[in-house]
């Protein structure tokens, strides 16, 4: 499937609906919603660091031009940056969440676990006065908490309040909001320990898996039987046993769970896990724990190819925006990648560009009066 073909599984009307919908374009006479969807997105796939220089001058240029059928003659870095500032948030949490689903469904992910991580972005104080200050006073951080679903992005928190350097507060406020993860599996590592956010998953019917500590401790323990080692497991188990947890402070868990205790193979490390699904059995679970990996994977693509790392807004709502920006277009370069089996989202970011490219052009030559498939060996992929 090509770049071109990716982009138009984005129904039609999704930017008028939302238009109407979040009143995204009250008052405003040129930069709308679905342009400043469409010239970051531009900005962001084409460009190595975005910023609103580069924003400016994809908006002056023919390839943007082409590539969304507007005729916009100019606008200026500052109006650009305004109107990120004061654009309505939703409807760009609106755009991500109904892309999610089309993309989700198209690679038949619906009943895929969720991983569940943290990263930080760090930022100048001098240029922003929110965030949370930790260790040097020069530096101020801002905190995403994502959600992997399957292979693709799907919630996202931004905090800015030092509180939420706790992975008990941030983590569970992540999942105790979503209400799609009812019923759902959420693998997460250990920075979220706190038996009252485990409490409240139990009772709140989501399901999950967790790395735990190695001294971690339960009242009445009941021993279930391991299963053989399957040939394929990266860790050996020893015990599985469900009963109470017990905290530092001696309170036992409002619920029972699942407490694995295994060596990891290829480092003799012992692991611990805790879960509350209870009709698997514990190598099964403990392969479950295994996928987590795959959102460190995914924050690397993002700071590596999508520049996160960079923030080009100093305000919170520029940078909700950004952030929104910045998933709706990891989720373009993952459909694409699985699509067509690329090995790496480097390749298949690079690829993706370059034919949008070859789009780009075809459609200016055709503007221009000429036959594109008079050079077809300029336009069909090897």
């Amino acid at each position: 499937m090509t770049a071109k073909q990716v982009l138009n599984l984005i129904p039609s009307t999704i930017f008028r609906d939302l238009a109407i919908e979040t009143k995204v374009d009250h008052q405003v006479k040129m930069l709308s919603g679905e342009l400043i969807f469409k010239l970051i997105l531009f900005s962001m796939l084409n460009s190595d660091k975005l910023s609103l220089r580069v924003m400016e001058k994809y908006l002056e240029s023919a390839q943007f031009r082409s590539f969304t059928g507007y005729d916009i003659t100019a606008g200026k870095y500052n109006s650009i940056r305004d109107r990120i500032c004061s654009i309505n948030a939703v409807y760009f949490e609106s755009l991500f969440n109904q892309l999610f689903n089309s993309y989700s469904n198209h690679l038949h992910e619906g009943s895929a676990i969720t991983k569940l991580d943290s990263t930080y972005v760090s930022i100048a104080a001098k240029l922003f006065d929110q965030g949370m200050v930790n260790g040097s006073a020069d530096k101020r951080f801002v905190k995403y908490s994502i959600g992997l679903k399957g292979s693709l992005p799907h919630n996202v928190k931004v905090f800015l309040d030092k509180a939420y350097v706790s992975e008990d507060l941030a983590l569970s406020e992540v999942i105790n909001s979503d209400e799609s993860l009812a019923d759902r599996i959420v693998v997460f590592d250990r920075g979220l320990r706190s038996r009252e956010a485990f409490d409240n998953f139990s009772s709140s019917s989501r399901l999950f898996v967790c790395r735990a500590s190695n001294k971690t401790r339960i009242r009445l323990p009941r021993e279930n039987v391991l299963t053989e080692k399957p040939t394929d497991a990266t860790v050996t188990l020893h015990s599985d046993a469900s009963g109470y947890l017990i905290s530092k402070y001696e309170k036992k868990s409002a619920h029972r769970y699942r407490v694995i205790r295994g060596t990891i193979d290829a480092t003799n490390e012992p692991i611990c896990l805790i879960s509350n699904i209870q009709h698997e059995d514990a190598y099964t679970i403990a392969k479950m724990y295994k996928q987590r990996w795959e959102i460190e994977v995914f924050f690397k693509f993002l700071k590596q190819h999508l520049n996160l790392n960079h923030l080009v807004s100093r305000t919170a709502h520029g940078l909700t925006v950004l952030i929104y920006m910045t998933l709706i277009l990891a989720i373009l370069i993952i459909v694409f990648k699985q699509l067509n089996k690329i090995g790496s989202y480097k390749i298949a970011k690079l690829q993706s560009e370059l034919e949008l490219e070859k789009d780009i052009i075809k459609a200016i030559v055709e503007l221009c009066g000429g036959d594109p498939s008079r050079a077809p060996h300029l336009f069909n992929s090897a």
